[in-house]
């Protein structure tokens, strides 16, 4: 079963980064996940000088070896265990 993760990338400069170079940079981490059967990767957070990442894998193990292949920095890898939203106040 896959777990949830967020992964916090820190990658100077990554949000002035052009359309072109996001492109660039999701077609280099597609290459390394169609490596990895037990990593999926959900959506991407860019921020000033981070990405935090929305991963689905098996485990923590997986993601550092997506960083490695990839070439991107898994800073931090925290597992996701429970999701919360406004409607969550409403029992």
């Amino acid at each position: 079963m896959l777990r949830k993760f967020v992964i916090e990338r820190d990658i100077p400069g990554v949000g002035l980064m052009t359309a072109p170079q996001l492109k660039d940079a999701a077609e280099t981490s597609n290459c390394a996940l169609a490596k990895l059967p037990d990593v999926q990767w959900v959506q991407s957070y860019v921020a000033k000088d981070k990405t935090f990442c929305i991963y689905l894998a098996a485990d923590g193990a997986a993601i550092q070896e997506h960083a490695r292949l990839s070439g991107f920095p898994a800073n931090t890898i925290t597992e996701i265990t429970t999701i919360i939203d406004p409607t969550t106040a409403r029992g």
